[in-house]
């Protein structure tokens, strides 16, 4: 059975059909991802301009050359630019996968094409999703990382705010979790300057977990909270001391030379603001296709085109979105030295 050529047969194989199937395939992996934090800014540039004003970060619009300068030009002086990441990810068709491949039933050609060609896609698919779980974890941390663990926007640095860090000790018995907990709190509340929150959430690696909940001051806490839940159920989803949540994170992915690289650090933490209006933006830019200039950018994008002499089918997927913490003086690192 010869390939079909999508082409001259259906435009649900284009740019706008593709794309839209590779953007419904749910993200099954991410719990940063799939917790909302991250606002979606879709902006028609690859290029993006943040203003830092009284330590508050403002967007700012680009325009065509030739265009009038907008106002407060005195706030551009601490302007940024930031070039928002290109992720291309290509795979094939060949006609050896698709020949003689029936679905059950009496389905036909292109349908067979299209269930083969939706594999393809969540696969891609996944890949994607966990890029984009380790490049908001590392914004949450105020680095976003490439793949081999290089960094591609250290905000600290871009913003110039220095970093909190807070050491709980807690191979220390005698140190005051509580104490520690607070100051959390009181460096998060300090730098807020107007904007709001409902509470603080902190994401700890599977080490500190441990030594967090089974620490002096804190265990008969644990066992006691929601009438000893710690008892009957898992609590590593959400524990509440001190006026922060504590999760434990286990993210973690392998990198194309086979290093397992966690996203978060062995003893590490790091605690972060909810319901904030301003601080956590996901910049999505468009594709680098004729066709999408100028356009509102998309998650994920999807083409595909046929091989020389009809060889097979060539798919290539992007997606182009930088994650930025807004304020990273409203993140705190903690960790434990001990």
């Amino acid at each position: 059975m010869p390939i079909l050529n999508p082409f001259e047969t259906n435009n649900a194989f284009n740019l706008i059909s593709l794309s839209e199937a590779l953007n419904i395939i749910p993200n099954t992996y991410g719990r940063i991802r799939n917790s909302g934090l991250f606002r979606d800014k879709p902006v028609r540039s690859r290029t993006i301009m943040i203003e830092k004003k009284n330590n508050t970060l403002n967007l700012l619009k680009t325009l065509p050359p030739g265009s009038p300068g907008q106002k407060n030009k005195m706030g551009l002086r601490n302007a940024r630019a930031f070039i928002i990441p290109h992720i291309p990810v290509d795979d094939v068709i060949l006609p050896e996968e698709y020949d003689g491949l029936r679905a059950f039933g009496s389905e036909s050609q292109l349908e067979t094409l299209a269930n083969l060609m939706n594999e393809h896609l969540e696969n891609i698919r996944a890949k994607f999703a966990i890029t984009e779980e380790y490049q908001k974890m590392g914004a949450l941390k105020g680095i976003v990382y490439d793949s081999d663990g290089t960094a591609i926007y250290n905000y600290f640095q871009e913003f110039t705010v220095k970093q909190e860090v807070v050491d709980f000790l807690l191979g220390t018995a005698s140190t005051d979790i509580l104490a520690k907990c607070v100051a959390v709190k009181r460096i998060v509340e300090d730098n807020l300057q107007g904007e709001t929150m409902t509470s603080i959430r902190v994401e700890v690696d599977s080490s500190f977990w441990d030594k967090f909940i089974s620490h002096t001051l804190v265990k008969a806490a644990y066992d006691r909270w929601r009438e000893g839940a710690a008892l009957r159920e898992d609590l590593r989803d959400g524990f509440e001391f001190g006026g922060l949540i504590f999760r434990e994170y286990r993210g973690t992915a392998t990198d194309f030379d086979g290093t397992a690289r966690p996203f978060l650090d062995t003893d590490e933490g790091i605690a972060y603001p909810l319901g904030t209006q301003n601080v956590f933006k996901d910049f999505i830019c468009p594709a680098d296709f004729l066709e999408t200039i100028n356009t509102l950018g998309k998650r994920l994008y999807a083409k595909q085109e046929a091989r020389k002499f009809n060889r097979g089918i060539d798919i290539h997927t992007q997606s182009n979105t930088l994650p930025m913490c807004m304020r990273p003086s409203l993140i705190v690192k903690i960790h434990t030295s001990n």
